[in-house]
């Protein structure tokens, strides 16, 4: 009886050790962690403020005038797009689209920061945070 409580014990200790541990790569021998992250639609952030000033980038709305991305120094890394379509509206956005800034106008990474886009308009930068929720 006290060899079956044993066995018991042990074999649920072992199990939950196991299904509340990180699922590990057996090949390597890393462990891989999942993050995702879902992106708001231009909608959503103009209905949240309607003097926004945004561009859709690879499926990410991006907003300028945000005042700790305003004291940043950052630099113009390389240039990734350009604003193909300008949406008044903020309704059905696609990539490369703004409601503010003009068609033409050139899009770079900014080499600091991976989240912060940023855009020259008559020689002035303008630097863009991608709207995520996480």
């Amino acid at each position: 009886m006290k060899f079956s409580r044993i066995f018991f014990l042990v074999s649920a200790l072992s199990f939950t050790i196991i299904g509340c541990s990180n699922e590990e790569q057996r090949t390597t021998g890393s462990t891989e962690t999942t993050e995702t992250m879902d992106s708001i639609d231009a909608e959503e952030v103009i209905r949240l403020d309607s003097a926004a000033d945004i561009f859709q980038y690879d499926g990410v709305i991006y907003k300028t005038n945000i005042d700790w991305v305003e004291n940043l120094s950052l630099t113009k890394g390389s240039q990734i797009g350009e604003i193909k379509t300008r949406n008044k509206n903020a309704t059905n956005f696609k990539n490369e689209e703004s409601n503010i800034i003009p068609v033409g106008t050139k899009i770079f990474k900014a080499k600091e920061r991976g989240d912060i886009l940023v855009v020259e308009i008559d020689g002035e930068l303008r630097k863009y945070l991608a709207i995520v929720e996480g």
